[in-house]
């Protein structure tokens, strides 16, 4: 690495990758319906699918990191994003451009997985949730312009720009990761390609680490809870440019900008737990956040049913939530790949997958129950809050 802060710069373009495959076409979600032809909860479905992707790609991409390293299995990812968003920018039908967002998700899944083993790799659990708190403080830059500039880029061309530029951002981390990465996963870990009878041996080890993981209460209290914490955010995004353009009347710059406040306040909450976490105990801080949630989903409630109809009655409640969820994800993930330290990988994998694969489930749920009102939206994203308070429970003997 040539300085430890542009090590964090590059971890922050790699676990960057794939929040801009999730908000930065955001904006351009109505549009799209209409040049494609098809309603609003067919465009959703891309969303989905993408999620999909990285969830079930994370599943593979841990584990082979930690058999032949990070560096190779990331630069695959991210030549895969690259191809994916080169897809969906020339996609003619929404078939296409789902198929376009799948590619893009297998391969933007390994900027998640991998940014958070690196950091495994070279630092301990406490360590690491600081650290990680770091690179999630600026990678939260990505989603806090990224809807500006998804809006600015339909405004100015049409919705495919927003794919162009993906590639463009793929191209270029691509190019940084190949320069400055050098392999972190200690060298007796790495293997090289193996006869038949150790690839199998090599097989069933991987699943000896799963079948731990998932054995273990401590992963899993770590791990839906930040699934739990993402569904909420997840969720928001699937219906927060519906209410905003569509109930609201606002257009999709409007819509971009406002959004930066969610993820300023995420920013807010990472620098926080980056900042104090050591000094303070990153589990004192997590409950913090989580306790955070449900109060502001109460504001919101509240905010609309006074028939406030503000973007800052959304975005308002919405960034202290932000700071809520900022507490809580960096303590949470590396608990989670510190379970078992031999398979820091596969646990952020699963972890990711977990994720990931929550936010797959609640995207299209909120779309089909949220007809013309918020009200389902709100409580989708309570229940999230209240199940993540919950699991966090499990985790209750092990944390500080």
């Amino acid at each position: 690495m040539k300085t430890p802060w542009m090590f964090i710069g590059m971890l922050i373009l790699v676990a960057a990758i794939s929040p801009l495959g999730i908000n930065l076409y955001l904006p351009s979600m109505p549009e799209m319906a209409r040049s494609l032809q098809v309603d609003f909860a067919a465009v959703q479905v891309s969303l989905s699918v993408y999620l999909a992707a990285v969830a079930v790609g994370q599943l593979v991409v841990g584990p082979l990191s930690d058999h032949y390293g990070r560096r190779p299995v990331l630069l695959a990812g991210l030549a895969l994003f690259v191809l994916g968003s080169a897809l969906c920018a020339v996609a003619p039908d929404i078939l296409v451009l789902n198929l376009g967002r799948i590619v893009q998700g297998f391969g933007g899944c390994a900027g998640i997985a991998l940014s958070r083993a690196i950091v495994r790799d070279l630092y301990d659990r406490q360590r690491a949730a600081s650290m990680l708190g770091y690179v999630s403080m600026g990678m939260a830059v990505a989603p806090m312009v990224a809807p500006a500039i998804g809006g600015l880029l339909e405004a100015s061309f049409s919705w495919r720009a927003s794919f162009v530029a993906l590639g463009g951002f793929g191209v270029l981390t691509l190019a940084v990761v190949f320069i400055q990465l050098h392999e972190t996963l200690p060298a007796k870990r790495v293997s090289t390609p193996a006869p038949v009878a150790e690839s199998t041996d090599t097989v069933s080890r991987l699943l000896a680490g799963y079948a731990f993981l998932l054995r273990s209460r401590l992963f899993w209290g770590f791990a839906m809870a930040t699934s739990f914490t993402s569904g909420v955010f997840y969720a928001f995004i699937a219906g927060a440019a519906y209410v905003m353009i569509e109930m609201m009347g606002r257009s999709p710059v409007e819509y971009g900008i406002y959004f930066t406040l969610v993820a300023f306040g995420y920013i807010v909450g990472n620098f926080i737990s980056a900042r104090f976490g050591q000094r303070v105990g990153h589990g004192r801080l997590i409950r913090v956040g989580l306790g955070i949630a449900p109060f502001c989903l109460v504001a919101m409630a509240m905010f609309f049913a006074w028939n406030w109809l503000h973007p800052l009655a959304l975005f308002g409640p919405m960034f202290v939530l932000g700071v809520g969820n900022g507490l809580v994800m960096p303590g949470c993930i590396a608990g989670a790949v510190s379970v078992r330290s031999d398979a820091a990988g596969a646990a952020s994998g699963l972890a990711g997958s977990l994720q990931v694969g929550l936010g797959a489930l609640i995207a299209p749920l909120v779309g089909a129950v949220m007809g013309t009102s918020i009200w389902p939206l709100i409580a989708v994203m309570m229940a999230s809050a209240l199940l993540a308070m919950a699991a966090f429970r499990l985790t209750r003997r092990s944390t500080g």
